[in-house]
């Protein structure tokens, strides 16, 4: 239990609970006022209840639990790793977070096995921070918390638009905009609900891209993303008309390499580290499929 008496404030108390609990996340702080975890001179508030000189506040913290995921031994292509993240080359195919269909053999059940002691409490569950995420079929960079501050610092940087990150996409058909921007809302389809689409009633969606290299009937792009809505690039390209090879969802999926899953990359990260400030920038290389299909484009371009 915390206690805190107000000198002269008159701010939202889940505000006023962020500052005084660093190590504590907004969100939590919500849902522990919610869940009635937050007294303030002895009675229950909502989140948008302003905190006045002479109030008493007790704070009743959440105890993290052991999550029942199991730690698997599975081999990582570990970019960076230190005391409170780690940065890996997810593999196309592997998914990020256990759920229905996927209970193991994800990324979080394999960072478990590596931090073992060191784990975010974020959620009141004792399990590796993720605060963003890949498709399966997507691969690349990825960052992990290993720690409630790291977790919440970086949570804020991606919130606050501070984290910049790069793809790499292959798209069927010739781009002819050497750069581009799509700003178009991304919600959930009317049509199909296990799939997302551009519509009115969606949440603003921002990607910007540019020209790599023009192959016959093929266009690499880079891609960088202001907002991170499911499925974003995938939809967006397809939405203009460059539907990403091999996106068995958003395109019919055919290519002729027949490969399964769509060929976007998650290249680099930019970011400030949440624990000593330092710049970051961290890149993950292309997979080898993928490497293989530029260079069976390159050479037919060499040989036309």
């Amino acid at each position: 239990m915390k206690y805190f008496e107000v000198e002269n404030e008159n701010k939202r108390i889940d505000a006023y609970l962020s500052e005084k609990l660093e190590d504590t996340s907004r969100v939590a702080i919500q849902r522990l006022i919610a869940n009635g975890k937050v007294l303030v001179n002895g009675k229950t508030v909502k989140s948008s209840y302003k905190v006045q000189a002479g109030d008493k506040i007790e704070v009743e913290e959440e105890i993290p639990v052991e999550v029942s995921l199991k730690a698997q031994e599975i081999p990582l292509d570990i970019i960076y790793e230190d005391n409170d993240i780690i940065v890996v080359n997810k593999t196309k195919g592997m998914v990020v977070h256990p759920a229905n269909g996927n209970p193991d053999g994800t990324l979080v059940n394999a960072i478990m096995a590596i931090c073992k002691d060191s784990l975010s409490g974020i959620g009141g569950e004792i399990r590796p921070g993720i605060v963003h995420r890949l498709d399966k079929d997507t691969s690349g960079i990825i960052i992990v918390a290993k720690n409630d501050k790291a977790h919440i610092n970086l949570s804020e940087q991606i919130k606050d638009h501070k984290v910049k990150k790069t793809y790499i996409a292959l798209v069927r058909g010739i781009v002819k905009e050497n750069e581009a921007t799509i700003n178009m809302p991304i919600g959930r389809s009317e049509k199909d609900r296990k799939k997302m689409a551009v519509t009115k009633k969606g949440k603003e969606a921002i990607t910007h891209f540019k020209v790599l290299q023009r192959y016959d009937n093929y266009t690499l792009l880079q891609v960088n993303i202001e907002t991170g809505r499911t499925h974003q690039i995938r939809v967006h390209l397809s939405q203009i008309g460059y539907p990403i090879v091999g996106d068995e969802v958003y395109s019919n999926g055919k290519n002729e390499w027949n490969v399964k899953g769509q060929c976007l990359h998650a290249k680099s990260l930019e970011f400030t580290h949440p624990i000593t400030g330092e710049k970051m920038y961290l890149e993950a290389k292309l997979p080898e499929y993928f490497e293989n299909m530029l260079k069976d484009l390159e050479n037919r371009k060499r040989q036309d």
